[in-house]
């Protein structure tokens, strides 16, 4: 049996640790440049407010219903996310992190000393007692059917924090009851293509014949058919290596200069490859695009973008930011006033690397070494200490706004929380 534990709103609830007195008032979290809301509670949803909407937008009913509203702050949340999980790994020997808010827990063999109902229900109240979080689990014999017995369990209070669903009925009217289109595995394309065929329910989807689903879909489509009938196949660590790692942001402000967008993407470099050495990944291919700001049509509008590939792929943070800064000479327009970068990495590969006879770097070792020393160091000293030169200061107009960001109460010892008495 699986496990998926699941917090609530984790964003939202972080926040309320730190802030008391905001249980049942509206919450919402916005995205790093303070633009969308990428995280709500339901006392936020019950005011017409959904994720992803522009916050200026809804300002009066932000303002009129005293919605309390905060920046982003990945460094407080991944604090927190270190404690739960701590807490899940203290209490089941094998577990697998999927996300900041997610985390995969193996029960094999727990029934034949546990009521694995109650002991998960005991792990969901002690993450609430030592961390004030929330938490939702799924039992099941798949990862799939687990992600699904959470959102039940979040949904519905008579759960109790844990939905299991460990027989046949319960896995039917599971499958019956959800949507389609919720279902872990099955994207926007996927679940498009379902709906061409006919199948509008993930019952009818795992009802199909296996030759059907081979004969319609590729090996994803086929793995989440197989979970959904109680066969787990779905290896978490490989869904987790992305086929592609993006890294893109909204300046604070607009920029002009081709000092200032080469900061940023230089920045934007140093996060994807950052994601890349953490999944044991090299890229073979570098991409990076500009663009204005296509809200105002008083200003010239400009977008471009430009790849290159790269001889021998790499995790090199050096090697990637010089390509990109040939690609920012290549696409950059003088004139313009920029709103928006990005830096792409793709043709990711993971293990073994083609080599290149011409390769023109001959201490590729030696140079991955140093960026992960990198790593290491902004780890332990905090993120953008250590930097190459040309990502600038901490003071770059392009840099987000984070007018409502909260202090970094568990890894700054000059956030640390204070309590009057």
């Amino acid at each position: 049996m699986w496990a998926v534990i699941d917090a609530n709103s984790y964003f939202c609830s972080v926040e309320k640790v730190f802030h008391p007195g905001l249980g049942g008032k509206p919450v919402v979290v916005l995205s790093s440049n303070d633009g969308i809301i990428v995280a709500l509670t339901p006392e936020a949803k019950a005011l017409g407010l959904h994720r992803g909407d522009p916050i200026f937008k809804f300002r009066s009913i932000v303002e009129r219903n005293h919605v309390n509203v905060f920046s982003t702050n990945m460094m407080l949340y991944a604090a927190m996310s270190k404690r739960v999980q701590n807490i899940i790994r203290k209490s089941v020997d094998y577990c697998e992190s999927y996300s900041i808010d997610e985390i995969f827990a193996d029960l094999s063999g727990f029934d034949r000393n546990f009521d694995i109902e109650d002991y998960m229900r005991g792990v969901a109240r002690k993450i609430k007692l030592w961390t004030d979080i929330p938490v939702s689990v799924g039992v099941a014999p798949t990862k799939t059917l687990a992600k699904m017995g959470s959102k039940f369990a979040k949904n519905y209070p008579g759960y109790r924090s844990v939905c299991m669903i460990d027989s046949e009925a319960k896995r039917r009217k599971a499958l019956e009851l959800f949507e389609l289109d919720d279902v872990w595995g099955i994207g926007r394309r996927t679940y498009e293509k379902l709906l061409s065929l006919g199948v509008r329910t993930p019952l009818e989807f795992a009802d199909k014949p296996g030759d059907w689903v081979h004969r319609h879909f590729t090996k994803p489509g086929v793995q989440t058919w197989k979970e959904l009938n109680g066969c787990p196949c779905v290896d978490t660590p490989e869904v987790l290596k992305r086929q592609s790692i993006t890294t893109s942001r909204s300046f604070g402000e607009m920029i002009s200069t081709i000092e200032q967008v080469k900061a940023s993407v230089a920045s934007f470099v140093a996060s994807c490859a950052n994601k890349l050495r953490g999944q044991g990944s090299k890229a073979g291919a570098v991409s990076v695009f500009l663009c204005s700001n296509f809200f105002r049509e008083d200003l010239p509008q400009y977008f471009n973008m430009a790849s290159y590939s790269f001889p021998v792929a790499t995790a090199d943070t050096i090697e990637i930011t010089r390509a990109a800064m040939a690609i920012v000479d290549e696409i950059y327009r003088p004139g313009i006033k920029y709103k928006k970068s990005g830096v792409i990495l793709g043709d990711i590969v993971n293990g073994g690397v083609q080599q290149n006879l011409f390769d023109p770097i001959d201490n590729r070792e030696e140079r991955l070494e140093l960026s992960r020393a990198l790593d290491c160091l902004n780890q332990k000293y905090g993120l953008k200490t250590v930097r190459l030169a040309v990502e600038g200061g901490n003071s770059e107009e392009w840099k987000v706004k984070s007018e409502h960001r909260s202090p970094n109460f568990l890894t700054d010892i000059n956030d640390l929380l204070t309590v009057r008495i």
